[in-house]
């Protein structure tokens, strides 16, 4: 869960600030990163050293405490949002909880919550997203937004039986806790059952815990175990409550009352090949304004979810709850009912359909002139894949495309020709992105890993998507209407400086006082494009950016350049979407099914709420792709593969495959007799006698020497020399010298490009 966003401070004195000024900074910010305070203050060098021994000092003097890895409040200060455990229960039955990872933060009461009758009362050991309030009484308290996961004192894990006793061991790769299952009905399991235990209190200060046999979930040998897995280690909400899917059922197809007839426009959709909900159509045509010569109209049309999803309704509170849907490779888990994901809520070809669409003016340098929505009733003339479009533009079309290649295709892509003017004029970060697709076969087996094409016809549908998405977030704030944003920082001091340091070993020059801007890093990408070092600046560049949100503070997105950017284009798959659309529904008067107070009065929580529930997907996703790939490769144990170094830690290398892009760890216990000491400023591995380098970007022949498909991690075998030692290199400061540990996290590599979403 990424930490809330405070407020920016008002302008400091510049230079190192005395105690009290530090102490003043730090109580009214609430909780701040170091490199934050530094970068306040407009600290540089030796200031930001000076810096850092205060702040030490402080923290020693009881003054300061820790947050997380590099963030300091206030001593027992608490933020006003927070990740709490809940960790004891008070003599009235009153459930306490604590702030996660602050030792000196004070316990402090749950307040029972109305909404905890829909999604079950949280228990010890569950982590929550709090809200923690100062009552008159001056006492505080917590308030739940939102349920994080499962509880830390139940364990996902596989049966193994033995004659003495029946283990349950954890799935998450991360833990090492091990349970045994002494209740009669555990004897009655099958080694390799996949289950959910319970750990039960323990005198025990040694050995593995008990544990309590909850429930099972099936097989780890069964093919579509990996999702599974995921679903239930990262606690994605499954499922509908009755009342949901009732008022689902309920829905009726739209009426043209109260809607604007748009049905005679040829919109089309254009989706993945295998996609069974259709939420956006397009539409494009030259616009005949003598005012506007070369100019084109785009018509966005998105389905009108807040139809059927009603403010209040068990509906809409289990899709704020699920906040999006998830994505595996063998299943969906969305945020509404079939019916309406699939059925009335998509745009399904030659089917009258709601929509809430939008006409955008552009002129001939690709710059909007104009835009209005609309609330209107459309019927979709064609569903194509982006192949199928794709072929059709490049001289291939078929029985579908062919008659609508001239009249509908051609126009929406003269128009994207035009837009893409405006798009390199703006010069949105442009950072490569291999994403894999997963083929799975009808019985649920990996059949194989590609890469995922990257068409012109992507591209064209996302312009089109952000152009409307930019649209409805100028049209809420013209009419002063509360909104959530899509936002995103630009990349911190600490960050642009590892960049810099990092390029300057590969001998790219980077100035760490230029300012942060998209152009800067496109340059960089297009200098390296075409060299030995275009993969791993990529993904450097990548690492250096800070990850997008929801808020309802808008502070621009910096990857796309833009000034104000909401997500509008989703609704089916997207609570924030739904947000947008009742936003415009109550800002131009169309229906009665906008956004209520209500709402507006809970858009914080919903903000924060939704970019957990958000990076809550992005992990499971990432686990359950790491499954598949590991059954797919387990058969290949033995085998050689070529790969880069993507990670460098003190523990190993982590190496992604050429062939999969599959990323696995080579521990440094494997590298060979040399110890090897890890240079955080070259961002390398180097020998303590020889000097010999495994820097990060260096290409390497790998062996695959385990895979293990119920985790997920991949253990290679280094088969290439190191790198010679760099002369020029300063001489390692060497750290008390210890056996470094053989094992580590056994495959959690580098973020993958394609899990930054926009």
């Amino acid at each position: 869960m990424a930490k809330p966003r405070t407020p920016r401070p008002p302008r400091l004195p510049q230079g190192l600030p005395d105690r009290e000024t530090l102490l003043k900074y730090v109580r009214e910010t609430g909780e701040a990163d170091r490199g934050v305070i530094a970068k306040a203050f407009g600290l540089k060098g030796a200031d930001r050293k000076a810096l850092r021994d205060l702040l030490r000092v402080l923290e020693e003097e009881g003054a300061l405490a820790r947050r997380g890895r590099k963030g300091v409040a206030e001593a027992g200060a608490l933020p006003p949002v927070g990740v709490a455990d809940v960790v004891d229960r008070d003599t009235d039955g009153d459930l306490m909880v604590k702030l996660a990872k602050a030792e000196d933060a004070p316990l402090v009461r749950l307040a029972p919550d109305r909404s905890e009758a829909s999604g079950g009362a949280p228990g010890l050991g569950d982590r929550l997203l709090v809200r923690f309030e100062r009552l008159e009484t001056g006492e505080i308290e917590a308030r739940m937004i939102k349920r994080l996961g499962q509880s830390a004192h139940r364990v996902l894990g596989v049966i193994r039986k033995s004659r003495r006793e029946v283990r349950v061991e954890p799935v998450d790769r991360r833990s090492k806790d091990t349970l045994v299952l002494t209740d009669p009905t555990a004897q009655e399991l099958r080694d390799g059952d996949l289950v959910l235990a319970q750990v039960m209190p323990s005198e025990r200060r040694f050995g593995a815990h008990r544990g309590k046999l909850l429930e099972v979930v099936g097989r780890e040998d069964q093919p579509r175990a990996a999702s599974l897995i995921a679903i239930h280690t990262h606690g994605i909400p499954t499922g509908f409550p009755t009342e949901a899917e009732t008022e689902a059922a309920a829905a009726r197809p739209p009426e043209l009352a109260g809607r604007e007839d748009l049905r005679d426009v040829p919109f089309i959709t254009i989706d993945p090949a295998d996609a069974r909900d259709h939420d956006d159509a397009v539409f494009a045509q030259a616009d005949d304004d003598p005012k506007n010569a070369g100019g084109w109209i785009v018509w966005v049309a998105i389905a009108d979810v807040a139809a059927y999803v009603r403010p209040g309704s068990v509906l809409d509170e289990t899709a704020r709850d699920k906040a999006n849907s998830v994505y595996f490779p063998d299943r969906v888990e969305p945020m509404l009912p079939e019916v309406l994901s699939n059925g009335l809520c998509s745009l399904r070809e030659g089917e009258n359909r709601a929509t809430l669409a939008v006409r955008m003016v552009f002129d001939a340098t690709g710059r909007k002139r104009s835009h209005r929505f609309v609330r209107g009733l459309m019927r979709s003339a064609a569903k194509l894949s982006y192949e199928q479009a794709q072929a059709a533009i490049d001289g291939t079309p078929d029985d579908r495309t062919g008659p609508i290649l001239e009249p509908i295709l051609k126009p929406l892509w003269a128009a994207y020709a035009t837009m893409l003017k405006g798009r390199r004029a703006r010069s949105p970060l442009a950072i490569e992105s291999m994403e894999r697709k997963i083929v799975i076969s009808p019985e649920g087996e990996v059949v194989s890993i590609t890469p995922r094409a990257s068409l012109e016809a992507h591209r064209l549908i996302e312009e089109m998507m952000i152009q409307a998405n930019v649209s409805a977030a100028e049209t809420l704030e013209s009419k002063k209407t509360p909104l959530i944003y899509r936002i995103h920082d630009a990349p911190s001091r600490e960050k642009i400086d590892s960049l810099a340091e990092f390029l300057g070993t590969l001998g790219i020059a980077w100035s760490k006082g230029e300012a942060v801007r998209t152009d800067r890093f496109n340059r960089l990408l297009d200098e390296t494009r075409e060299g030995p070092h275009r993969e791993i600046v990529n993904e450097v560049v990548l690492r250096s950016q800070m990850q997008a949100q929801y808020s309802t503070d808008n502070i621009g997105h910096f990857g796309l350049n833009l000034d104000r950017y909401a997500h509008f284009t989703s609704p089916i798959r997207r609570y924030a979407d739904l947000v947008v659309h009742r936003g415009l529904i109550r800002a131009l008067g169309l229906g009665d099914d906008g956004l209520t107070d209500r709402d507006i009065s809970r858009m914080k929580d919903t903000a924060e709420l939704i970019t957990g529930a958000e990076r809550r997907a992005m992990a499971a996703e990432r686990d359950a792709t790491d499954r598949y790939v590991a059954a797919l490769l387990a058969d290949r144990v033995g085998a050689e593969f070529e790969g880069r170094i993507t990670g460098v830690t003190r523990f190993g290398l982590f190496v992604r495959l050429t062939e999969t892009g599959a990323d696995g760890l080579i521990p440094v216990s494997r590298l060979g007799a040399e110890f090897f000491h890890h240079d955080e400023r070259s961002h390398a591995l180097v020998g303590e006698r020889t000097g010999k380098r495994w820097p990060l970007g260096m290409a390497v022949q790998v062996r695959l020497a385990e895979a293990t498909p119920i985790t997920g991690g991949l253990l290679f075998d280094m088969l290439s020399e190191a790198a010679p030692a760099d002369p020029t290199a300063p001489r390692l400061r060497l750290p008390q010298r210890g056996r470094p540990q053989s094992r580590g996290p056994q495959s959690r590599g580098p973020s993958r490009a394609g899990q930054r979403r926009r």
